[in-house]
C-alpha cells in the first residue's frame, strides 16, 4: 500500500491568466498570489507575507509538528551508540566498552571514583590501587621519580642491615674443640681467595699506587643504567672524593650523569655504601668509609644524603 504524502502546495487551475494563483485567506489581505503557500497545520492558502503560522495567527498552530512527532514515535530503540556518537567509555585503558548506554550501565568504583563496565567493575579487575582517583591532584614525573628513588634506598638499607647480621652470625660460628675447626679456617681461606680475585680482576687507573688503592664492588640500580652489565669491580685512590669516584663509576657503567648540569635532586646520582648503610657525601674521601671488598651502589633521585632526608 503506497504511503500518502501530505500535500503542502496549491495546485493551480488551468485557464486564463486570472485563474492562475489564489487569493490570500488573511481577512484583511486577500491579495492575489501567483505562488501561494499552504499552511501545513490549518491547510489555508496565504501569500508570501502571511505564510507563517505566526503571521496569519493560525488556529491550529503547531499541529504539523505534533503529527510528525506522532509518526516518528514508532517504539523503535535509538540507534546503537558508537565511538562517533557516544563519548563515555570504560576507564580501563585496555577496554573499549561504551558505558551509560541502554545495554551497558556505568559501574562507579567507590575507591577511585571512576566508571567501568561490568567486566572491570571490581577493584582487582581494573587495578584500582594504581588508578589516580577522580578529583585527586595528579603526581608530577619528578615526584614519581623521587618516590622510586626513596623506595630503592629503603630496600638497600634493609638489605645492608640483613647482610651485616648474616656476616656477624658467620663470624660467631665456630666448630670443633675450643672453636678450632675446619669450618672457620675454610671461611678465612674463602675470604682471602675472594679478596685476591677482586684485586686481580678490578679495573682502574694504573697510576694509582698499590698502597693507596681501595678495591670495591660497584653496582647501579636497574632504573639508573642502560648498560648490559650494570655491575663491575674497580679500584680507586683512597684520597679521591666520593664525587670523583661517582663520575668515574658512572662512566664505566654507562650511567647518565647530569650532576654537573645543575637541576634538582630528582636527577642527581648518589653513592650508597652498603656496608655502612648510608649515602656518602660528595666531599668525603672514599677511603674513609669504604674498605677493600665493600660495595657501593649508584642511585638516582634519593636526596642529598643528610640524616633528616634518608632516615625515614
Amino acid at each position: 500500500m503506497a504511503s500518502h504524502t501530505p500535500q503542502t502546495y496549491t495546485e493551480m487551475a488551468r485557464g486564463d491568466v486570472e485563474a492562475i494563483g489564489a487569493h490570500c485567506q488573511m481577512e484583511y489581505c486577500h491579495v492575489l498570489d501567483f505562488l501561494p503557500f499552504k499552511c501545513s497545520s490549518c491547510a489555508g492558502t496565504f501569500c508570501l507575507d502571511h505564510r507563517t503560522e505566526y503571521a496569519h495567527k493560525c488556529v491550529k498552530e503547531g499541529e504539523w509538528a505534533r503529527r510528525r512527532a506522532a509518526q516518528n514515535a514508532t517504539g523503535q530503540p535509538p540507534p546503537k551508540p558508537s565511538l562517533y556518537t557516544h563519548d563515555q567509555q570504560c576507564y580501563e585503558t585496555a577496554c573499549k566498552t561504551l558505558i551509560n548506554t541502554p545495554r551497558m550501565p556505568a559501574n562507579q568504583c567507590p575507591t577511585c571514583n571512576r566508571s567501568y563496565c561490568l567486566k572491570h567493575r571490581m577493584q582487582e579487575d581494573h587495578d584500582c590501587k594504581n588508578v589516580i582517583p577522580a578529583g585527586a591532584r595528579q603526581k608530577s614525573a619528578l615526584q614519581i621519580q623521587g618516590e622510586r628513588g626513596l623506595s630503592a634506598l629503603a630496600k638497600l638499607k634493609l638489605w645492608a642491615e640483613d647482610k651485616k647480621k648474616k656476616d656477624a652470625e658467620k663470624s660467631k660460628k665456630k666448630s670443633g674443640f675450643l672453636g678450632l675447626g675446619s669450618k672457620s679456617s675454610s671461611a678465612a681461606r674463602d675470604a682471602l681467595v675472594a679478596a685476591n680475585d677482586l684485586k686481580r680482576t678490578a679495573k682502574g687507573d694504573a697510576a694509582v699506587p698499590q698502597d693507596k688503592r681501595v678495591y670495591l664492588h660497584v653496582e647501579a640500580s636497574a632504573d639508573t643504567t642502560k648498560a648490559k652489565f650494570p655491575t663491575g669491580k674497580f679500584f680507586y685512590n683512597k684520597e679521591w672524593t666520593v664525587g670523583r669516584v661517582l663520575d668515574i663509576a658512572a662512566k664505566a657503567l654507562q650511567v647518565q650523569n647530569v650532576n654537573n648540569r645543575g637541576g634538582g635532586e630528582e636527577d642527581k646520582l648518589r653513592v650508597f655504601h652498603v656496608e655502612g648503610g648510608r649515602l656518602l657525601k660528595f666531599s668525603e674521601k672514599i677511603g674513609a668509609p669504604c674498605a677493600n671488598g665493600n660495595m657501593i651502589v649508584l642511585l638516582r633521585g634519593v636526596g642529598s644524603g643528610e640524616p633528616d632526608l634518608i632516615d625515614l
